[in-house]
């Protein structure tokens, strides 16, 4: 099964299912972006939307991105706003977006799929205005050193392991430099107080910014 098969497949119980990191990274975008405001976001991984109504909220349109037909389905039965336009794509191919255009370019829960990050950065800073900033939300790599993959259980009980890299902080910080980006935060975040067996942070978050 292939990646996008198995988003394919994961898209029927996505929204409703007990997904600790969906909702660890959903609240790191949240509250890394709680006082700024953009023109226009590119969401990248948008999957159901379970991001981009937040970031309608924050922008004056959002592009959200996805290799999952029916995860962009789902996204489109939940939002219809005119500000929000959705495009299946596979980002590991020319981005098919003007130079100078997003300024936010949005990972979440994506890069783990990728495995080369070179060719990712440029097209980001491609279409990055300057000043505009690039936002990164991925499972940490010490979950991944302990095992952890993204997955999910059927209705019937099957469960499927998907195919990820690892990438070390260092490897997101080097393919940014390369573009000549800017680091401006990096973050760790954890399960909530109340889940047991939570002192390994979950979530890992970079944001990076094009100066020029």
């Amino acid at each position: 099964m292939t990646i996008s098969q198995a988003y394919n497949a994961w898209s029927q119980q996505y929204d409703n299912m007990i997904n600790r990191t969906r909702d660890v990274e959903a609240r790191a975008v949240r509250d890394i972006f709680k006082h700024d405001n953009f023109e226009k976001i590119l969401e990248i991984g948008c999957g159901t939307g379970k991001n981009t109504e937040w970031y309608l909220q924050k922008a004056q349109q959002v592009v959200g991105v996805d290799f999952s037909a029916d995860m962009l389905a789902k996204a489109r039965e939940k939002i219809t706003s005119p500000q929000a336009q959705f495009i299946e794509a596979d980002i590991t191919e020319t981005w098919q977006f003007e130079h100078n255009s997003f300024d936010l370019v949005a990972f979440s829960l994506v890069l783990e799929h990728i495995e080369q990050l070179d060719f990712i950065f440029a097209q980001a800073q491609r279409v990055l205005k300057k000043n505009g900033r690039i936002y990164l939300g991925e499972l940490h790599p010490f979950k991944q050193y302990q095992g952890s993959k993204a997955r999910f259980e059927t209705t019937n009980g099957d469960v499927f392991v998907l195919d990820c890299f690892l990438h070390h902080v260092s490897d997101y910080c080097a393919a940014a430099q390369k573009q000549g980006l800017s680091i401006l935060s990096i973050q760790e975040w954890f399960d909530e107080p109340t889940v047991e067996n939570s002192p390994i942070p979950r979530i890992l978050s970079l944001v990076f910014e094009k100066k020029n």
